[in-house]
């Protein structure tokens, strides 16, 4: 097994754990995935790990397969256990996660689609962002972090570097830890509220 491989099977063991304590608090009803932000993550993943293959990641693009498929599950438990208010910036979204599948079949580029890809899958937080500020109780911190720190691991394990292969996993990693950031923030910030409303009735 060479090092690349072995950072490989990290990533995805990492993956693995972090969604162990999601699916448990979403089974729990603490956790409420959004819909949209989960299809869309799953089909953009999806759409990455075909580009990261075709511009031999190899091991490097282990994670971002499991990630779709791991996504899309999310998504079908949502439709169950989350939430689906969607807006007009979510069908925006989607529609963009379609550009993207036929400007790669209609150009055979397949930069151009993980780079659209890219782009859209940071706008696919959007939803999450919208409801997570509001309730930022019903994510679940440590799930985000497992998923920057895998692609950190992706990125080392990748076979092949170039801008084809680390432009998606780059952006995870930043997206997932400001997502992070703005959970640790909102929580501590909306915990606070009952306790200063109390002392002002007082």
């Amino acid at each position: 097994m060479t090092i690349h491989e072995a950072l490989g099977i990290g990533a995805v063991a990492i993956a693995t754990i972090g969604y162990v304590p999601y699916f448990r608090d979403v089974l729990q009803g603490r956790t409420k995935p959004h819909a949209t932000s989960w299809l869309l993550w799953g089909l953009l993943a999806g759409i990455a790990f075909l580009g990261q293959i075709s511009g031999n990641a190899g091991s490097g693009a282990w994670v971002t397969g499991f990630t779709a498929v791991m996504s899309l599950v999310v998504f079908v438990l949502s439709l169950f256990k989350g939430t689906r208010d969607v807006v007009l910036a979510d069908w925006f979204s989607l529609a963009g996660a379609g550009i993207a599948l036929v400007l790669w079949y209609l150009t055979s580029d397949p930069l151009l689609s993980v780079a659209i890809s890219t782009v859209i899958n940071a706008l696919a937080f959007f939803p999450t962002f919208r409801k997570s500020w509001r309730r930022p109780q019903e994510e679940t911190v440590v799930m985000y972090f497992l998923s920057g720190l895998k692609f950190v691991l992706a990125l080392l394990s990748l076979q092949t570097v170039s801008l084809l292969t680390t432009l998606f996993p780059l952006s995870l990693v930043l997206m997932n830890w400001l997502f992070v950031a703005l959970l640790l923030v909102q929580r501590r910030r909306t915990d606070g509220q009952p306790a200063l409303a109390a002392r002002l009735a007082a």
